[in-house]
């Protein structure tokens, strides 16, 4: 009779197990409980070259608080945990990745925002979704890496960007008979953005004059002589029209900027980074980036666009003040489609049906970043961006956010 009981005792635990489990929908999914979804990220705060992304943690908060004020999405709210720093280290990255995933137990990682962050593998062996700004070749091919700008180290003949150029020729009134100068670092992704970027210049009608990778990535040089020289002579014994700058660090810009300037270059000066509003805040950098167009991949913060002025309204809520830099919208947009797929997947969350969402012909478009669509942009950018101009000290939108058809990569 008491071996019956204990049996019995057993069926009935089980059977309170599994009803547990039923009203509980994804709750043996880490990070997913009944009422919440954790996630976390891994952002370059630190590193030597003074390069930091550190303001993608604030960027992704404010768009999950704003979801949260909501009520979170299918009843489950954000429980955002941070961002690791991988200060620029490729093996640091892969523990922070591992980190969260194993003793923290997110669900996904949002946002990441490390130009060589090491921790791909580790993620796609897991099957663990991330997001962020796609800067270099790991987030390429996977199923798991959504970049919220796609791929921008595509194989070749795979789709390549061509609004840089295009929004460039644009922005001076055609491409035909000018020329471009491509200067990147020897980092991975410097080097391979270079190709790229040439190409849309190319595609645009420039003549590419240049494409030097030769710039050690770590730090900046103490004599950019060498780098100016061959600017200064590329264009047939001449200096070329544009000159692209393809490296993570201000300083960098700074540097090779001021020694073009010097050097009595009167062309166009364009990059990637130099759009950050903390670069006003120092004179010097200001004079130095002055007449610098920026190329971010999202609509300026200076956009009269609803998406933008709610963007503003969801930081101030969250950090009253706060200066908004390149790297906070990158967490922002990279959490809002985050959301958005979250949204799309539905209340029973497993990692593997969220992936399926994100796999399975997903597209989404917003007027604050463009246009996103999976699984094509696993292999290709998105094809969007806008220019900003830095004049008098402050930025203005020199082209807003444009969509392009991509080319095959040459």
């Amino acid at each position: 009779m008491r071996r019956e009981l204990v049996v019995l005792a057993a069926v009935v635990a089980l059977a309170g197990c599994a009803a547990e489990q039923k009203t509980a929908p994804g709750a043996q999914t880490p990070g997913v409980t009944d009422t919440t979804v954790k996630v976390g990220g891994v952002l370059t705060k630190t590193s030597a070259s003074g390069y930091s992304t550190k303001d993608a943690e604030l960027g992704a908060r404010a768009r999950f608080e704003r979801a949260n004020a909501a009520g979170g999405v299918h009843g489950r709210k954000i429980e955002f945990v941070g961002a690791e720093d991988d200060t620029q280290d490729a093996a640091k990255g892969d523990a922070a990745a591992k980190k969260l995933v194993q003793k923290d137990k997110v669900f996904a990682l949002v946002p990441v925002h490390a130009p060589n962050f090491g921790g791909a593998v580790f993620l796609e062996q897991q099957g663990v979704p991330w997001f962020g700004w796609a800067t270099g070749p790991q987030w390429c091919g996977t199923r798991t890496g959504f970049g919220y700008n796609g791929c921008l180290a595509p194989k070749p003949g795979a789709g390549s960007q061509t609004w840089w150029g295009n929004q460039m020729a644009d922005l001076l009134g055609g491409a035909s008979g000018k020329t471009v100068y491509v200067q990147t670092s020897d980092s991975s992704g410097s080097k391979y953005g270079g190709k790229t970027i040439s190409q849309s210049f190319q595609a645009a009608g420039f003549t590419l004059v240049g494409l030097n990778s030769a710039l050690p990535g770590a730090a900046p040089p103490a004599d950019w002589l060498p780098y100016v020289n061959k600017i200064m002579t590329s264009d047939g014994g001449a200096p070329p029209d544009i000159v692209v700058s393809i490296i993570a660090g201000t300083k960098f810009n700074v540097g090779l900027y001021s020694a073009l300037k010097k050097a009595g270059y009167k062309g166009v000066l364009s990059d990637a980074t130099s759009y950050d509003a903390a670069i006003l805040k120092d004179p010097a950098t200001a004079r130095a980036l002055e007449g610098v167009v920026a190329a971010p991949m999202f609509e300026p913060f200076e956009s009269s666009a609803p998406e933008i002025a709610q963007l503003r309204q969801d930081v101030e809520k969250v950090s009253p003040g706060a200066t908004l830099t390149q790297h906070l919208a990158i967490g922002y947009w990279s959490a809002d489609i985050f959301l958005k797929m979250l949204e799309q997947t539905g209340r029973d969350l497993t990692r593997e049906k969220f992936l399926a969402t994100g796999n399975g012909s997903f597209l989404y478009e917003n007027a604050g970043f463009g246009k996103i669509q999976y699984p094509k942009d696993h292999a290709e950018p998105n094809g969007c961006g806008a220019l900003v101009k830095l004049e008098g000290g402050a930025y203005r939108v020199a082209k807003s956010m444009k969509c392009f058809d991509n080319v095959p990569l040459k």
